[in-house]
């Protein structure tokens, strides 16, 4: 690679980091893919990126084995296609001559099915941690229930991310029916609390007697008060898991899942998807387009129980 490409596409990482916001992780990751592409293509300079070049790029690409096996997924070719793209649209902002990113097309990827859970089976994951509260004899076994009690009301009542549930603190303002949170990218928005997941959390706090500044501690025999008690990502889908089997679900059961949940629980009832958009802090309308077929499914069901149906007198 040419000294130019280089110090271009370490201006480009650093603009990402720093003016987009970018996560560490993805910033390595786009300089993992650029590096591929000039590896492979042989450019010297911006001007030698062309549109055959892309284009026998994404050829070897498709070629590539997997780690199972198979072809990479047209998903992760994607990765590559989009992270070229970034890097010609900040060429074209400094003035730079080269291959116009709208040239790049990205693979069409068949919809992605959504791992879901019926009303029926959320409502007994929810109900889950209290029956285990009522179980349970000792003073750490209900705090425990109580904590996971607030834990899946929370992320049903807002749809957030599991990163950025674990990342909340002991000092949340429960006065309002609203918090802001920041999240991918460093945006922050706006999500709100039910009446349940309030009286959940203010529970859950009552109890407490640490000073942990975390709002969702570690209370297993391998928590370490040296380093903070606060839960990991991890230690969150292990409890969902656990309540999940407890609830007789025999699907994969994740936070994520239940943010799924929060989406679809929304869209059913009425809402616009602009607003569902929002409510999960996704940059782009497509990703949350995911879940119309969903809806879709539902007024399905509403047109085969009503429409056309005789009237009796």
């Amino acid at each position: 690679m040419s000294t130019q490409l280089h110090d271009l596409r370490q201006e480009f990482l650093e603009y990402l980091e720093i003016e987009r916001g970018r996560a560490v992780k993805t910033v390595e990751n786009y300089y993992r893919y650029l590096d591929r592409f000039f590896e492979h293509s042989k450019v010297k300079s911006p001007k030698d990126i062309t549109e055959a070049k892309v284009r026998e790029f994404r050829l070897w690409l498709n070629r590539q084995p997997a780690p199972n096996g198979d072809t990479l997924k047209r998903k992760t070719q994607n990765y590559y296609l989009i992270a070229i793209r970034a890097f010609l649209k900040f060429l074209r902002k400094r003035g730079i001559t080269s291959l116009s990113p709208e040239k790049i097309e990205l693979a069409k990827v068949p919809q992605r099915d959504l791992d879901l859970i019926t009303r029926k089976e959320l409502d007994r994951l929810l109900a889950s941690p209290m029956k285990e509260y009522a179980e349970n004899e000792t003073e750490t076994g209900r705090l425990r229930a109580l904590r996971d009690n607030a834990i899946l009301q929370l992320l049903f009542s807002t749809g957030l991310r599991v990163s950025e549930l674990v990342s909340l603190g002991s000092d949340i303002d429960l006065s309002k029916d609203e918090m802001s949170i920041r999240g991918k990218g460093d945006k922050v928005r706006v999500v709100f609390f039910s009446k349940e997941a309030k009286d959940a959390v203010k529970k859950y706090l009552d109890a407490r007697k640490d000073m942990d500044e975390a709002l969702f501690v570690n209370m297993g025999r391998n928590a370490n008060f040296n380093d903070g008690l606060r839960l990991t990502s991890r230690s969150v889908e292990r409890i969902v898991k656990h309540h999940a089997t407890r609830a007789g679900i025999t699907k994969k059961v994740t936070p994520h899942v239940v943010r799924h949940s929060f989406a679809t629980d929304l869209l059913q009832n009425g809402a616009d998807i602009r607003s569902v958009q929002a409510l999960l802090g996704h940059a782009n309308i497509a990703t949350t387009q995911v879940y119309t077929h969903v809806t879709d499914k539902h007024l399905k069901e509403i047109h085969h129980k009503f429409h056309n149906k005789e009237t009796r007198s």
